[in-house]
């Protein structure tokens, strides 16, 4: 993933056909054969944007890659197409490769440590005071707001997984959808319900109302 060029179209990343195909294992051609064949599934805006006329010139302007000049229409693929097309592939490595898209290319999240977050929040609170009455006072509302602001430690995460695994391996006879249907629905849930990129990015003190959503989630079919 490291190696994946970032591409970006009004600040939103996407994936060209090629890109998707060649993380997967695939060809384009599959790609493209598994989007025709369930169109009506894919949303453009949500799941892919389709470039022509004065858009793709534009985009070309940017100059992030290089385009046929016979090129006329071009397809993007959004983190939610990506999953859909996973799902197409329905293979190890499409999954695989999905998972480490959503953690390592279309969320770019810079997780700065306890520490590192109290003292940029005292550093700025120690620039902006002039008097050692008004430094004091910042300096424990400094320490409520990181507080509000920590993710989960090292034991909430594995406890929360552990939660994710039991409820999953709980209910998964109940539904006609694979196992591996069932994780992609509840991590996905769980990201947009406690706005978090991964569940380990989870809020530290929504962490047992994160347990308690867990226990409770049903998929949607």
């Amino acid at each position: 993933m490291n190696e994946l060029k970032i591409i970006e179209n009004q600040g939103q990343r996407v994936l060209l056909t090629s890109q998707l195909a060649e993380s997967y294992g695939t060809t384009s051609d599959i790609v493209s054969r598994n989007f025709n064949r369930n169109k009506e599934r894919y949303q453009e805006g949500k799941h892919y944007i389709c470039l022509e006329g004065e858009k793709l010139k534009g985009f070309r302007a940017t100059g992030q890659i290089d385009l046929s000049p016979n090129l006329n229409k071009l397809y993007l693929w959004t983190e939610k197409g990506a999953f859909l097309h996973a799902k197409s592939l329905n293979t190890d490595q499409a999954w695989e490769v999905y998972d480490k898209l959503v953690d390592s290319y279309f969320s770019k999240v810079k997780v700065l440590s306890e520490k590192e977050q109290l003292m940029a929040s005292m550093k700025l609170s120690l620039e902006t005071a002039e008097e050692i009455t008004v430094i004091k006072s910042d300096l424990e509302l400094v320490k409520h707001q990181v507080s509000e602001e920590l993710t989960l430690n090292h034991g909430q995460q594995q406890t929360l997984h552990h939660e994710i695994k039991k409820r999953v391996e709980s209910i998964q006879d109940d539904f006609e959808l694979t196992k591996r249907e069932i994780y992609a629905q509840i991590h996905s849930h769980l990201r947009r319900a406690f706005s978090a990129p991964k569940y380990i990015f989870v809020k530290r003190k929504d962490f047992e109302e994160a347990v308690s959503w867990v226990k409770a989630w049903r998929p949607l079919i």
